[in-house]
């Protein structure tokens, strides 16, 4: 893959796709800049060398056709801030002011276009759409971690209209693709993958990686509950996979037979309904009472995972402990995060796998102690359960 350091862009026009999907308030104003930080050093790199940028994105999930809460003008004054510099809008990707402006560019400048996704071609990866976006510039930058697993138009198929030569990852997907190696390839032990969220089908693959490479496996989220039935246990109206308790029994023989601890959490806060002003209590996971759910590690399990987390040397989470966004029921996450802060003070290598896991280490506090943040949740499990991510793998 060629990236940034190997490319002078000096006189080049640079069309460069970038993961500018920040979450907006009603005002659309953004409330979380982090993914607009986290491009900077690539377009500024750009900039510097000469050449001009245009900034190629999505934002939500708009319908088909232009949703002004989905338009990516909201970020313009922003990405100004953010570059030190006017950044020019040119609204519709494929319309005629984009085109012009695209043309027009200085060494230096930067324009933004309007969302990708505004067009359905976009997702289907559509080969004639993707080459008309091939038309705004002269060489392709992807720096979309994020997207990188998607086939989409501007994620990897826009980059077969360009020479070898002249597509190039940016520093964040080298970056991510580093960090990710560096927990699969090199991980000092006691190596320790920590997995929640609500489902176990959504991780079977990566949980079933991970067998064959850490030392400990900690399982949380609702996932946890359909291990616990599993294990013959009582779950009450906790969330439930029941096709999939099976899968379960199989991973926790595996386990057995890799010599993997696999810790499933013992105790659970559990409520009478899903919501932060219900009854609590806590239940053995084995034997949670009919009509109440476990929502987040119990104080045992909570000190468990703790302790297995700061005596370990590499540290992998994708996922919560339980629904951390309801305050009485986020200390299972809490306490996980303050583990893997203190195990990286010192001298662990931590890797924060992205969506829920990375929002909760920067709502926390702990964004700054922790080794890396991905940006791409789903692309790094991809990535890490062995799949070819289209968006790198187009860049050659």
């Amino acid at each position: 893959m060629n990236t940034l350091d190997t490319y002078n862009f000096a006189g080049k026009h640079a069309v460069m796709r970038v993961d500018f999907n920040v979450p907006l308030d009603k005002d659309l104003h953004i409330t979380d800049d982090t993914r607009i930080r986290m491009a900077t050093r690539s377009v500024m790199k750009i900039l510097n060398d000469g050449g001009s940028v245009v900034l190629l994105s999505h934002l939500g999930r708009p319908k088909g056709g232009y949703e002004q809460k989905y338009s990516l003008q909201a970020l313009v004054a922003r990405l100004s801030q953010e570059y030190g510099r006017e950044v020019q809008f040119g609204g519709d990707v494929l319309g005629e002011e984009a085109a012009q402006k695209a043309a027009a560019l200085q060494p230096g400048e930067v324009l933004l276009l309007d969302n990708v996704r505004f067009y359905k071609e976009e997702e289907a990866g559509d080969p004639a759409f993707a080459a008309k976006l091939a038309k705004l510039g002269d060489v392709y930058v992807n720096d979309a971690f994020g997207t990188a697993h998607r086939a989409h138009a501007s994620t990897a198929v826009m980059a077969n209209s360009f020479a070898p030569q002249d597509r190039v990852g940016g520093y964040l997907l080298q970056s991510e693709i580093d960090n990710a190696k560096k927990v699969l390839e090199q991980a000092e032990r006691p190596f320790t993958a920590i997995m929640g969220g609500a489902k176990i089908s959504d991780k079977i693959l990566i949980i079933e990686k991970l067998l064959d490479k850490v030392d400990n496996l900690l399982i949380g989220g609702g996932m946890a509950y359909t291990f616990a039935v599993a294990e013959n246990g009582h779950v009450g109206s906790s969330l439930l996979e029941a096709d999939k308790v099976d899968l379960a029994r199989q991973l926790i023989q595996k386990a057995k037979d890799k010599g993997v601890n696999l810790m499933l959490p013992g105790d659970s806060i559990i409520a009478d309904k899903f919501a932060n002003d219900a009854n609590t209590d806590v239940a053995s996971n084995l034997s949670i009472p009919d009509g109440w759910m476990g929502l987040d590690l119990g104080p045992d399990s909570r000190e468990q995972f703790a302790e297995v987390i700061r005596n370990s040397k590499t540290i992998l989470w994708n996922g919560p402990m339980g629904v951390f966004e309801m305050s009485n029921f986020s200390l299972g996450t809490e306490y996980v995060a303050q583990a893997i802060a203190e195990a990286t003070a010192a001298g662990a290598y931590s890797l924060i796998g992205g969506g829920d896991s990375a929002a909760a280490v920067q709502q926390l506090g702990f964004g700054d102690q922790v080794s890396y943040i991905s940006t791409g949740g789903g692309a790094l499990l991809e990535y890490m359960e062995g799949k070819e991510l289209p968006g790198v793998t187009a860049l050659g």
